[in-house]
């Protein structure tokens, strides 16, 4: 898993097409902007679970997504792909 401190109106990018911002933070909450392509399904976990069970990261594709947020090899050089360029 990665961990990240973020404050508010600052965001993090996975892949090159999901952009995930922080709202808002107030009285142990926290409100969250996700910019997504309309055919990735996006769901809270409690959604999640009550649609398809219990949410099991092990031989699942999570780990790949979060490789390429974290991918080392790609430098500030690299092409960001499609949803950075139009941004």
């Amino acid at each position: 898993m990665l961990v990240l401190s973020r404050f508010t109106d600052q965001s993090i990018v996975i892949g090159h097409n999901v952009r995930i911002t922080i709202v808002q933070c107030r009285d142990g909450k926290v409100r969250l902007g996700i910019e997504a392509p309309r055919e990735l399904e996006v769901n809270r976990e409690e959604v999640y679970k009550d649609k398809f069970g219990p949410f099991v990261a092990k031989g699942s594709n999570v780990a790949p997504v979060v490789a390429a947020a974290v991918n080392p090899d790609q430098t500030a050089g690299d092409d960001p792909g499609p949803y950075l360029q139009t941004r």
